[in-house]
């Protein structure tokens, strides 16, 4: 949840970089994109774990907070959530743009000629179209996102994937631990689906045509 949080947040950002008309802010976006979406998830995490620690250990050591010979770790969970995040961000960073150029541009040109500002467009015209196009994208990327959860075990974060793992080594019972990780996170990605559908039906219903 954390994790497609700032997900958002950073799609949210992203997308309006890539519809920029300022020719810098779309190069940004688009090699948001294209990087976190065209490299491995589990490099992406290696790198924010790792590095992460790399950098902070060489930040303490600069400024004196630790020892010439000591580690400052990067915190597993934190490392683990913003790799996955961002991940999710460039993900949904194409599915708020996508949304964006599905809305009819009468509909912005009516609110123009209206005199809105352009806050009451994005509030009023913009928002809830974008939201409405964009609920079944994000859908998808929310069950991407709890799959890729399972990758951060590798940073030593206690989660379902790595609890498994250990049960399983400990126990010599693989196929037991494993089976039943798979039922638990067949059980969160299926009890998502209803969630966004009704989400989906929710923000449709301005838009639904009486029988």
């Amino acid at each position: 949840m954390v994790s497609m949080l700032i997900g958002a947040m950073l799609g949210s950002l992203v997308a309006a970089a890539k519809l920029s008309p300022r020719g810098g802010l779309r190069f940004i976006g688009e090699s948001y994109t294209t990087v976190f979406r065209g490299e491995p998830e589990l490099l992406i995490i290696y790198l924010f774990y790792y590095g992460g620690t790399q950098v902070l250990t060489g930040v303490a050591r600069s400024t004196g907070s630790i020892g010439s010979t000591d580690i400052l770790n990067m915190p597993s969970f934190l490392g683990g959530v913003l790799a996955v995040g961002i991940i999710s961000g460039a993900y949904q960073a194409e599915v708020f743009r996508g949304s964006f150029l599905a809305i009819h541009r009468g509909e912005l040109e009516a609110a123009r000629a209206y005199g809105m500002s352009a806050f009451q467009r994005f509030r009023l015209v913009i928002m809830p179209q974008v939201l409405r196009l964009a609920v079944p994208g994000l859908g998808n990327v929310w069950q991407l996102t709890i799959k890729d959860s399972a990758l951060i075990s590798v940073t030593g974060v206690a989660e379902l994937m790595l609890t498994a793992n250990k049960a399983a080594r400990s126990t010599h019972h693989s196929l037991l631990f494993y089976t039943v990780a798979g039922i638990l996170y067949l059980v969160m990605t299926s009890v998502s689906t209803p969630i966004f559908e009704k989400a989906e039906r929710y923000t449709s219903r301005s838009f639904t045509r009486p029988k």
